[in-house]
């Protein structure tokens, strides 16, 4: 049992340690790849993001080399102000 917690232990060692790697490249120049309303964000901002940024990195990795953006939020406040047509909330 006690190998069993070593082992777990030493992937989390390893898992947080990549991703404080990617945390700091992602940071720096990734994330207004990926969000374009972080483009002229802060570094107080990015500070913030860091330690989120650690723990999902896998996900954040995959979006960025995927090339996606955030996707929009798509609600009626939006679609009145841009007069397009959007689905209605059935009762």
């Amino acid at each position: 049992m006690e190998r069993i917690v070593e082992i777990f232990w030493g992937l989390t060692a390893l898992y947080l340690a990549v991703g404080s790697v990617f945390a700091v490249v992602f940071v720096t120049c990734g994330v207004q790849r990926i969000d374009p309303a972080a483009m002229k964000a802060s570094w107080g901002f990015r500070m913030i993001i860091l330690p989120g940024t650690m723990v999902l990195w896998p996900m954040l990795a995959a979006r960025w080399i995927s090339g996606k953006v955030a996707p929009e939020e798509k609600n009626a406040h939006r679609c009145a102000a841009r007069s397009t047509n959007c689905p209605k909330a059935s009762p």
